[in-house]
C-alpha cells in the first residue's frame, strides 16, 4: 500500500511539472518581440535571450543576406526566429513591418530599438556634417519610429514594453563624439517623454546605456590598432570590457512583466563608468 501511495505521489509530481513546463511555454508564447538590428552583437544577444524565454522573436536588418544564417544559427541552439528586412529611416518600412508583426502574431509585447551607428569620431570642428545627418536619421528618427508605431499596437491591447539602445554617451560628453553623443541624449529625451506620456496606460518605456561592450565590431577596431583594448577597459571601474549578454540581460529585465513598476528609467551596464 506504502508503495503504491508514493508511486502514485512521484506520478503526480510528474504530472504537475509536465503541466507547469506547458502552461509556462504557451504563457510565453503567446509574447512577442521585435528586435531592430538583431543579426549581429548586441541586437543578436537580445534576440536568443527572448527565444530561449518562449518568445516569438522578429528581427530586422537592412540586409536581406542575413537570413539564412541568423535562421541557421537558432535553428542549431533548438530556437526560432523570424526575420524581416528593415531599413529604420524608412517610416513606412517600420510601420508595415510593426504592423505585419501583429497580424501574424496576433500583439506586439515588446519592442527592441536597437539599431544604431557611429560615424567618424572626430572633434566638433574636424567632423562631417553629414555623418550627423546619417546618425540622426538611425539613431533618433529610426527610434522615434520604432516607439511610435509600436505605442500605437500596443494601445490596443493596453499594455507592452519598449527597450531603447542609449549610451554611457547619452548621459555624459565623450571625447570626439559629440555628434554621437547628442544622438543618445536625444534616445535618452525621448525614452523620458515618452515614459511620461503613457505611464498610466500600460505602455513602459526605458532604456539601457551600455558602457565599451565587446561586439564584434569593436573587437575589428581593436585588431585593426584603431582602439587600445586596455585603455578601453580602463575606463570602466571594472576594467574590463562587457559582454553583449550583459546588455541582453538587462533590456530582457526591463521588458518583463515582472518589473511593472518601472518606466522612465536608464538602466546603466557599464561596469562603473556612471558610479564615478
Amino acid at each position: 500500500m506504502a508503495k503504491a501511495d508514493a508511486a502514485k505521489q512521484e506520478w503526480d509530481i510528474k504530472v504537475f511539472i509536465t503541466f507547469y513546463k506547458f502552461s509556462v511555454t504557451e504563457e510565453m508564447k503567446s509574447k512577442t518581440v521585435i528586435i531592430t538590428g538583431g543579426t549581429t552583437g548586441i541586437g543578436k544577444a537580445t534576440a536568443i535571450k527572448f527565444a530561449e524565454n518562449g518568445y516569438n522573436v522578429v528581427v530586422t536588418s537592412r540586409d536581406s543576406r542575413k537570413e539564412t544564417a541568423l535562421k541557421n544559427e537558432f535553428k542549431a541552439k533548438g530556437l526560432e526566429v523570424d526575420f524581416k528586412v528593415l531599413d529604420v529611416r524608412d517610416e513606412e518600412q517600420v510601420q508595415a513591418v510593426i504592423q505585419e508583426t501583429v497580424a501574424k502574431y496576433g500583439k506586439l509585447d515588446v519592442m527592441v530599438n536597437n539599431s544604431g551607428i557611429s560615424l567618424g569620431n572626430a572633434v566638433l570642428a574636424e567632423t562631417e556634417s553629414d555623418d550627423l545627418k546619417q546618425m540622426l536619421d538611425t539613431n533618433v528618427m529610426g527610434v522615434y519610429y520604432g516607439m511610435k508605431y509600436a505605442i500605437k499596437e500596443m494601445l490596443k491591447t493596453n499594455g507592452g514594453a519598449i527597450v531603447n539602445l542609449a549610451s554611457i554617451a547619452g548621459l555624459n560628453g565623450l571625447y570626439a563624439t559629440a555628434q554621437y553623443c547628442a544622438t543618445k541624449h536625444a534616445v535618452v529625451g525621448l525614452t523620458k517623454g515618452a515614459a511620461i506620456d503613457y505611464a498610466q496606460q500600460g505602455i513602459r518605456i526605458n532604456a539601457v546605456a551600455p558602457g565599451a561592450i565587446k561586439t564584434d565590431i569593436l573587437q575589428n577596431a581593436i585588431d585593426a590598432g584603431t582602439y587600445d583594448v586596455s585603455g578601453i577597459e580602463a575606463i570602466h571601474p571594472m576594467n574590463r570590457l562587457g559582454k553583449v549578454e550583459d546588455i541582453a540581460n538587462g533590456i530582457f529585465f526591463l521588458a518583463s512583466a515582472e518589473n511593472e513598476f518601472i518606466t522612465g528609467t536608464i538602466l546603466n551596464i557599464d561596469g562603473g563608468y556612471n558610479a564615478r
